[in-house]
């Protein structure tokens, strides 16, 4: 590195390009784990300098940024990046799960974890459509109806697609491992350790099966086949199968799968409740019908009463 170069990363600011240069889609390849409950992006040592010495083919190097002309070079500025805490050494304790070293100082061959966030734009703007997009879920109920059944098409879409994914993904599993080898579609889609773009690679995974699976695929293929011999065997039954899931989906699409009010009061479900004139009428009525009975009770109680009285009375006279 000329003494230029030398003196230009030197600089705080000018680091920080590089940085956001390395942090780049442009810059080196890193892979994500989960260190302290946290998932992080790490890459080995050796690749960081081999990247900023020999830039991969088709990378666009940052015309304000200096090159790198010696490994030597690079290795000082990555070990300046240790020492301001930019990058700091760690170790894997498993599959996708890393540790803090308790060694520090810089070295090839070790595994470094990026503290370094980079330019944070791209993340506000995530953080604020988050936001925004929450916000915009919980006013759901105000919505246009032509968004509600564009949610709802979408929602059942993706429904279908995902548990067509995985029956095809079983399937294709099963009749592989009948034959002897473990083929699967897209081996890494629920890894929850790994990240959005790291679930769909490899596309493809096949590997022999172990030894002594013989007789279970042996059962399975029997099991396999004698459905298979049923469904030919019985047309009208698996037939009616069939056509239930087509009714389902149907009724998936057209909301009514498990519905549980009448048309009208889906369609003025987002109306306020505001009662009608034959409601208040009715309401108005059973008042008046229970303060009717109410005098009623009273006028008995006081025919009561008096008839007591007089029954009182004749007996007194008689007497006299």
């Amino acid at each position: 590195m000329a003494p230029a170069a030398k003196e230009f990363y030197e600089d705080q600011k000018n680091l920080n390009k590089l940085c956001n240069f390395l942090r780049s889609a442009d810059g080196p390849a890193v892979r994500e784990a989960i260190m302290m409950d946290k998932r992080v992006y790490y890459i080995k040592g050796e690749k960081l300098v081999n990247f900023m010495v020999e830039p991969k083919k088709g990378t666009k190097w940052p015309k304000e940024l200096p090159r790198f002309s010696s490994r030597p070079d690079a290795i000082a500025v990555c070990k300046e990046l240790c020492n301001i805490q930019y990058i700091h050494r760690s170790e894997k304790v498993a599959k996708g799960e890393l540790e803090v070293a308790r060694v520090r100082d810089f070295d090839e061959s070790a595994y470094f974890t990026w503290i370094y966030e980079g330019d944070m734009t791209n993340k506000n703007l995530m953080t604020t459509a988050l936001i925004i997009g929450f916000l915009c879920c919980t006013c759901f109920p105000i919505w246009p109806n032509f968004l509600k059944v564009f949610v709802w098409y979408m929602s059942v879409s993706l429904l279908i697609f995902i548990f067509f994914l995985v029956t095809l993904r079983a399937l294709v599993f099963l009749f592989v491992w009948i034959i002897g080898y473990e083929l699967w579609l897209l081996p890494n889609l629920f890894d929850e350790s790994l990240g959005f773009c790291e679930s769909f690679v490899p596309v493809i995974s096949c590997e022999k099966t172990k030894d002594g699976q013989l007789m279970y695929r042996v059962g399975v293929f029997v099991a396999f086949f004698s459905f298979c011999y049923w469904a030919v065997t019985q047309p009208s039954e698996f037939d009616g199968f069939v056509k239930g899931q087509g009714d389902f989906i149907k009724d998936l699409y057209a909301g009514t799968l498990l519905s549980d009010m009448s048309q009208k009061d889906k369609e003025n479900i987002d109306k306020p409740k505001m009662p009608s004139l034959e409601d208040l009428l009715k309401k108005l009525d059973s008042a008046d019908e229970e303060e009717e009975k109410e005098l009623s009770e009273e006028e008995a109680a006081e025919a009561l009463l008096d008839s007591l009285v007089e029954v009182e009375e004749d007996s007194y006279d008689d007497e006299e």
